[in-house]
């Protein structure tokens, strides 16, 4: 074979594998897409004034949430917010609003809270993602406000983990850490494919690569009004 025509054939394959993995996996698309979706939710905890102080252990200070109607409906873990007194929820620009529990399902750890917001929410996959494709989590990791973390789709459809009654989890190696919970996980185009939940590890709550989120299969068939 001609050394021109194996470099022009080498050279074709590079960029189709180049353009493939560019079309299965694109953060910054997943980020425009859904990150103006997601809020902090920044609970106060009984005895306190203000958010950021008293969480149990293992628990953290701040959370995450997803709009999900264009009525000011939110998406968020029931650990975050049902020991509440006053819930508050700062979007990506930092503007804090007030809001309100109006669904608590510890369950499967699916919590709703209302806020007078007017955002976009954000679209929700009614597809089980693949297996070893593309997964981004956005969340509020450690309280330090949004920000994205990548990985893959490790495993769907995991139950009996230990974390709630009723389980329907997305496994990805997308980095989570506490104030991760509530944070939307989505797929290459920005759709809401799962809530994280749950934070395999032995002896930190720091991500280890073995998370959880609530399936939107799941989140779908306990959300009892119509989402946008």
């Amino acid at each position: 074979m001609p050394k021109n025509l194996f470099f022009k054939i080498l050279l074709s394959l590079y960029f189709l594998i180049y353009f493939v993995n560019i079309s299965y996996s694109n953060p910054i698309t997943a980020w425009e897409k859904a990150a103006t979706s997601v809020v902090s939710v920044l609970p106060t905890w009984p005895g306190f004034k203000k958010p950021g102080f008293g969480a149990p252990p293992g628990t953290a200070p701040e959370g995450t949430g997803i709009v999900i109607s264009s009525l000011g409906h939110i998406l968020t873990a029931s650990h975050v917010v049902k020991r509440a007194n006053l819930i508050e929820i700062r979007d990506i620009n930092g503007n804090k609003f007030n809001a309100k529990l109006i669904l608590d399902d510890p369950n499967t750890d699916l919590a709703i809270i209302k806020a007078e917001i007017d955002i976009t929410p954000i679209n929700i996959s009614k597809d089980k993602p693949k297996i070893a494709s593309s997964a981004c989590l956005i969340s509020n990791s450690f309280g330090l406000d949004l920000g994205i973390t990548c990985g893959v789709v490790s495993a769907i459809g995991r139950k009996n983990t230990g974390f709630n009654k009723i389980e329907n989890f997305i496994q990805t190696d997308a980095a989570a850490n506490p104030g991760s919970s509530g944070g939307a996980l989505v797929d290459k185009n920005g759709e809401l494919i799962g809530m994280m939940s749950g934070i395999f590890t032995k002896d930190t709550d720091t991500n280890a690569g073995v998370n959880f989120a609530v399936s939107s299969e799941l989140i779908l068939k306990i959300i009892p009004f119509a989402i946008n």
